[in-house]
C-alpha cells in the first residue's frame, strides 16, 4: 500500500478511514468491515488506587488527561473521591506543565484509597501532508518550538545522537523529508522487546552507544524524538493510555475495559508547513511483534499499512496525558521521574514501584459512553 492508497481510504475529512472502508488487498480486508468513526467519541477513565505500603507520609501523583482542547481531544474533566482522611488537588509540574492529581494522607491511617474519574472526547487524527495546511492554520509559538528542541536527561542531542541524526538526514531537504527519513530509520532498525518492563525508559544515548535499539514505546519513540531534535526539528513524546479497541482491526493496537497495563507513548514533530504531525514508529514494531500470528516481517501487508498510517495519523482510541520529561513531582522528597504516564507514589520509606500495579494496588478501567 502506498500513501495514495491510504489517503483514498482515509478521505479528506481527516478520519482515519471512511465508514465501512477496508484495507483492500491486505490480510485484514475481511476483518476491517466495521464502521470507523469520524466523529467525536466520549470516554470515561477510572483509576482505583490504594496504598498498601505501611510507610508513613504517603503521597500519590496520578496522570490525568490533558485539559487543553485540540482538534483530536477535548473537554477533559476530572473528579475524585478520597478515603482515609487524605486530601487531593489538581497540580502542575514546572517546565512542561504536566497536569496530575496529587494526594496525601496523614500519618498511618487504616485506609489510603482514592478513586479518580475523568471524562473526555477524542476523534481520529490525521494531518494530510500532501495538501497545504487548512485555512486558519496557526503556527506554533517560537518559545514552544525552542522548548521542544532542548535535550533532556535521557534524550540528549549531542555526541552520538547528533552524529546519527546527521547521517540519517544527509541528502534530505526540508523538515518533512528529514523527519520521514528518521521515522523510516527508526522503524527499520529498532525491535520491540516483550520482556521490557512497562513501556521502557527511553535512554537514547545508551541505546545508540550500546547498539541496543530494543525496547517498547517509551524507548522507540524517544529515539525518534531525540534524533529529530538533534536534526533541528522540534519534536516531543506524547504520554497517554489506550482506552478502546482498534476500529482498524489491529488487535495489538487497542485495549478496552481493564486498561491497567495499556499505557502508550506516541510522538510528534513540527513541520513549518503543517504544524504538529503525529507519528508512532513504536506501534509499527508492535504490529510486527504482536499482530497474529506474530513476528511479522516488514513487508507484511498489515505492517506496511501501519507504517504508512503512522506517519501523519493517530487512531484516537487513546488519550493524551502530557508531553513532559524530567518531571518534578510537586511535594516529592525525591528526584524527578523521566516521565509521568503511570500512577506514582512514595512514602517515608521511598518511592513505590509504579510498574507493579498488583503490589501498588491500582486498577484503571475505560469505557466509551453513549453519544
Amino acid at each position: 500500500m502506498d500513501r495514495r492508497d491510504f489517503l483514498r481510504i482515509t478521505g479528506a475529512s481527516g478520519a482515519l478511514c471512511a465508514a465501512g472502508a477496508t484495507l483492500a488487498g491486505s490480510a485484514l480486508a475481511q476483518e476491517r468491515t466495521a464502521t470507523v468513526s469520524a466523529d467525536w467519541r466520549t470516554f470515561e477513565l477510572s483509576a482505583d488506587i490504594s496504598i498498601e505500603d505501611p510507610g508513613s507520609q504517603a503521597r500519590l501523583w496520578i496522570p490525568v488527561p490533558d485539559s487543553a482542547d485540540t482538534d483530536y481531544q477535548r473537554g477533559a474533566q476530572t473528579v475524585w473521591r478520597i478515603e482515609g482522611g487524605g486530601t487531593a488537588w489538581l497540580a502542575q509540574a514546572p517546565g512542561y506543565g504536566v497536569r496530575m492529581l496529587a494526594a496525601q494522607w496523614p500519618e498511618n491511617p487504616d485506609i489510603r484509597r482514592i478513586t479518580v474519574t475523568s471524562r473526555f472526547q477524542t476523534r481520529n487524527r490525521r494531518v494530510d501532508l500532501e495538501r497545504p495546511a487548512p485555512a486558519g492554520f496557526r503556527p506554533e509559538s517560537a518559545a514552544t518550538l525552542r522548548e521542544y528542541l532542548k535535550p533532556t536527561e535521557l534524550l540528549p542531542t549531542d555526541g552520538i545522537v547528533k552524529a546519527t541524526a546527521d547521517r540519517i538526514t544527509l541528502g534530505h531537504d526540508g523538515d518533512l523529508a528529514r523527519a520521514r527519513a528518521i521515522y523510516e530509520w527508526v522503524v527499520e532498525n529498532t525491535c520491540r522487546t516483550a520482556s521490557t518492563r512497562g513501556c521502557g525508559v527511553g535512554d537514547v544515548r545508551y541505546m545508540l552507544t550500546a547498539d541496543d535499539l530494543n525496547g517498547k514505546c517509551a524507548d522507540i519513540n524517544a529515539l525518534f524524538v531525540a534524533l529529530a531534535r538533534a536534526a533541528g526539528i522540534p519534536a516531543r513524546d506524547a504520554y497517554g493510555l489506550r482506552v478502546a479497541d482498534s476500529q482498524l482491526g489491529y488487535r495489538s493496537l487497542g485495549k478496552a475495559g481493564d486498561v491497567t497495563r495499556a499505557q502508550h507513548c506516541r510522538a510528534e514533530f513540527y513541520a513549518a508547513s503543517h504544524g504538529w504531525v503525529p507519528v508512532d514508529p513504536a506501534d509499527v514494531r508492535k504490529v510486527m511483534l504482536e499482530e497474529p500470528p506474530g513476528e511479522l516481517p516488514l513487508n507484511n501487508p498489515q505492517v506496511r499499512a501501519a507504517r504508512v498510517m503512522l506517519f501523519g495519523a493517530w487512531e484516537m482510541n487513546w488519550v493524551a496525558f502530557n508531553h513532559g520529561h524530567d518531571v518534578a513531582l510537586p511535594g516529592s522528597g525525591l528526584g524527578p521521574v523521566p516521565f509521568l504516564m503511570y500512577p506514582n507514589g512514595e512514602t517515608a520509606a521511598g518511592r513505590m514501584d509504579s510498574l507493579d500495579p498488583d503490589s501498588f494496588r491500582y486498577r484503571l478501567t475505560a469505557r466509551q459512553l453513549p453519544a
